[in-house]
């Protein structure tokens, strides 16, 4: 099938605005089509791709790299805006622009379910999958969180399943929606990129928008924004809650997760700590609930961990656990992850600024943190939302090894050290996960 695809464009100009996860397989694919591929970004990106420049792709870089566009198909990477000056223009003349993403979903032969949210997306489709498996479904797990399906294509079966995870990047692009779609929840985010808060919120809706009337949406009915979404949607409604909602068919209390009266799974047989997951879980099952017997559901709850950079226990060294939550890129993401630890916790917050408030850190900080350290992009907001609260034990410093320092010194015996940036990476990491991993590798590194 992706042969088949590809193939159909030999010969013909074939078009990427920008690289990375998404866009570089893809290249690779036409490339070995005999497609004339060109790659356009706004930076000079040539010396990080010189094979693809051996195989004599064209990058039009600079400025000027949207100009004269005459590719017959051009693919954007999910942190390109679809609207950009340039794309309209190609699209008059004949250009069909399009993702990665838009185009899995275009060419996929089986069921699709896909995850969207502020928070969460990456556990409860980590969970759907490991669900689906339990019960003996062959799965391809891949989008957000970072493995490519468009280049599995030729791997999926009709009778297999797709979990993906989409962000509200990926969802402003698409013009179809999975057969089950779940949205976790909406906390403001990304409004660095979003033109403000209606965009984002509008984007998120995509995920189920072109669904027709036997598609599933799983919300949460504990969030004001999925509650709103209901009304619009084309097929059936599923609620989960954890504050006893009357209309959640799947929730959770303190005896465990339930559907009805009946207890699915008690609340001791999760691995994973946190009230956040136990949404995760509702959201997880809910999508799955005609797919997998409640048997795979208390399997995969005793056994499953938790995802990397997601409260991970990296060591314990003098009494004190240090935790990398890395992957807290908001103050909602923050605060499920200190909610989720019984006493009050040091913590390492700050990075990039995604131009989303930090006001709600105060509070939260005053019930939650013993002492904060500081650092980033963001550590100047941050200290202003903790000033105005009265959270007067924190200091600033300039570097993220002395942060984590600065952590270690402050603990004692019996405390826990916790990095919880409810901040991006990009002012000092690539990415989050590469934040998660210098974190380790410094706490592994100290000396008993």
């Amino acid at each position: 099938m992706l042969k088949e695809y590809t193939d159909s464009y030999r010969g013909k100009k074939v078009g990427f605005v920008g690289l990375g996860v998404s866009n570089l397989p893809v290249i690779k694919r036409f490339l070995a089509s005999g497609a004339l591929c060109t790659v356009r970004d706004k930076k000079d990106v040539r010396a990080n791709y010189p094979f693809l420049a051996e195989n004599g792709v064209e990058f039009i870089c600079g400025d000027g790299y949207l100009d004269d566009i005459n590719e017959s198909l051009l693919f954007l990477s999910p942190a390109v805006r679809p609207d950009l000056p340039g794309l309209d223009s190609a699209r008059v003349n004949g250009t069909r622009v399009t993702s990665e993403m838009r185009e899995f979903f275009r060419l996929c032969p089986c069921r699709k379910i896909a995850v969207t949210g502020s928070d969460g997306k990456t556990t409860t489709t980590t969970l759907i999958a490991k669900l689906l498996e339990a019960a003996g479904k062959k799965v391809f797990l891949g989008g957000n969180i970072g493995v490519n399906l468009f280049d599995s294509l030729d791997d999926i079966g009709k009778d297999d399943y797709a979990v993906v995870e989409l962000s509200s990047f990926q969802l402003m692009k698409m013009d179809a929606s999975p057969d089950i779609a779940v949205i976790t929840n909406i906390a403001p985010n990304h409004l660095d990129w979003h033109t403000g808060m209606p965009e984002y919120v509008d984007s998120k809706c995509n995920i189920f928008r072109f669904q027709d009337k036997n598609g599933v949406l799983v919300l949460n009915a504990d969030d004001e924004y999925c509650r709103g979404f209901a009304k619009s949607a084309n097929g059936e409604v599923r609620f989960i809650s954890g504050l006893g909602a009357a209309n959640a068919e799947v929730y959770f209390d303190e005896e465990g997760i339930k559907r009805g009266t009946e207890l699915l799974v008690p609340d001791c047989g999760i691995k994973i700590v946190g009230r956040h997951n136990r949404y995760n879980y509702c959201e997880a099952y809910s999508a799955v609930r005609d797919i997998v017997p409640v048997e795979c559901l208390r399997r995969v709850a005793a056994e499953f961990g938790g995802v990397e950079h997601r409260i991970e226990l990296v060591r314990e060294l003098d009494g004190v656990k240090y935790y990398n939550s890395s992957i807290d890129s908001s103050p909602s993401r923050t605060k499920a992850c200190l909610e989720s630890f019984r006493d009050k916790v040091i913590v390492i917050s700050g990075g990039y600024d995604k131009h989303i408030p930090y006001d709600p850190l105060g509070a939260l900080f005053l019930r939650k943190v013993k002492f904060a350290v500081l650092c980033g992009a963001t550590a100047p907001k941050i200290a202003r939302a903790l000033d105005e609260a009265g959270f007067t034990d924190y200091v600033t410093v300039g570097d993220f090894a002395l942060a984590v320092r600065t952590a270690r010194e402050k603990a004692k015996r019996g405390d826990s050290v916790v990095l919880s940036p409810a901040s991006a990476s990009f002012d000092m990491f690539k990415n989050f996960a590469e934040r998660g991993e210098r974190f380790k590798e410094i706490v592994n590194g100290f000396k008993e």
